[in-house]
């Protein structure tokens, strides 16, 4: 095996962070709701028009206080994708909820909005769409369909930060939007999140909710001559030392939005002549939509092929992956959720997918590199003169992976 030359991810930095954590430090006050936390929740606030943003730990944490603040408990239901993170379905799992899987669509991945209808009970309390790969789902029709039911809407926008669907910001257009600054998205905190406030007389309830269940923010504030315990809440502020490290790379954030656009556009324009064979699928996404550039995924033939390509990219020195394995599938998603109608795609679609290297720094020397490998398994693995998307002509070379 080659040693590796492209690694999947490189979590974001910028320089400017040591010098704000050490600020940050010297303000002494690196709890939550410091100065570098105040400047990331602003720039969230101006970048969406949102009424309120509010950093916290973990774009989970955010989903869990967007079901605290959508009154989910026991009985209820919520619909969701399967195919999707285990944080999606948790937010409300942990608060008694059942989770309502839909199929999604095969173009985007996303939760197929023509669905959702026929899935609705009584028990249904909220619709939680996830913009996959930065992507927006159909918002104008769930939000059609949630106000037709009185239902809220909670935008998993963990990968959609800079997105927009027809002009508006993802996150921004449901009830709650959360946001993810993990390691792996094109910000980070390491650990991190944000959740996003449509409403202004949500942002008081908000603040109790994440300082403990206290209305200690207003104190700080200077609103209150003492806090106290209102109701029940959590720890969700995150360190100011993270945010910090943040907010460094928030200040540069249309930089580094244009380098990955760029980026994911020539991994589109290089691996066109592979969809146009019939070898690979590309990403779709619909007019309306932009996206941030946050991964880039190609679909293979089947699950047989994709693994043999994620073999192959191993032994050239390539880390792709694959990703979601459908949470309708899993122990925990039988045991706290459902299946409702048909998987027509959820389970076939996601055996496909592999994700390439994609993030911010990624040289285009190594893209290229990442294409001419993709191309040549598939002159290794395609009989020449043959249809290519036929599985009788899948053939592996067996000297290739070892077999």
């Amino acid at each position: 095996m080659e040693e590796q030359k492209v690694h999947f991810n490189i979590p974001p930095f910028h320089p400017k962070a040591f010098q704000y954590m050490e600020d940050a430090v010297l303000r002494q006050k690196i709890c939550g709701d410091g100065h570098y936390t105040k400047k990331c929740a602003a720039w969230m606030k101006s970048q969406t028009k949102s009424a309120g943003a509010l950093l916290t730990t973990s774009c989970t944490h955010a989903l869990e206080m967007a079901a605290l603040l959508s009154g989910i408990g026991p009985g209820d239901e919520v619909i969701m994708p399967s195919y999707t993170f285990v944080s999606t379905a948790d937010a409300f799992v942990l608060r008694g909820a059942t989770a309502v899987f839909v199929d999604i669509r095969k173009d985007t991945m996303n939760l197929d909005e023509t669905l959702i209808e026929d899935a609705i009970t009584p028990r249904t309390k909220a619709i939680a769409p996830v913009h996959y790969a930065g992507v927006a789902c159909e918002m104008d029709k769930i939000c059609r369909i949630a106000e037709r039911y009185q239902l809220k809407v909670i935008e998993d926008a963990a990968q959609a930060i800079l997105c927009t669907y027809h002009g508006r910001p993802l996150g921004a257009i449901g009830d709650y939007g959360c946001y993810s600054f993990h390691e792996t998205k094109n910000f980070s905190m390491g650990e991190g999140g944000a959740i996003l406030l449509k409403h202004p007389g949500d942002i008081l309830h908000a603040e109790i909710i994440r300082e403990k269940g206290t209305n200690r923010s207003q104190f700080f504030r200077g609103e209150i001559d003492k806090y106290s315990w209102k109701e029940a809440g959590s720890s969700y502020l995150p360190s100011d030392l993270n945010a910090a490290y943040l907010w460094a790379q928030l200040e540069e954030a249309e930089a580094v939005h244009r380098r990955r656009i760029h980026s994911w556009n020539l991994y589109y324009e290089l691996l066109q002549d592979l969809e146009e064979a019939g070898h690979i699928e590309l990403p779709v996404v619909p007019e309306g939509c932009e996206h941030n550039g946050h991964m880039f995924y190609i679909k293979a033939g089947d699950l047989e092929e994709r693994t043999a390509l994620l073999r192959y990219l191993k032994e050239k020195g390539i880390s792709a992956v694959f990703h979601y394995v459908p949470l309708h599938s899993s122990e925990a998603g039988q045991k706290y959720g459902r299946f409702h109608g048909q998987d027509r795609y959820t389970t076939r679609e996601s055996s496909r997918l592999l994700r390439l290297p994609m993030y911010d720094g990624l040289k285009e020397e190594q893209i290229r590199y990442v294409v001419s490998e993709i191309k040549q398994f598939y002159r290794y693995t395609r009989e020449p003169n043959n249809l290519p998307t036929a599985p009788s002509i899948f053939k592996i070379n067996s000297k290739l992976f070892g077999k």
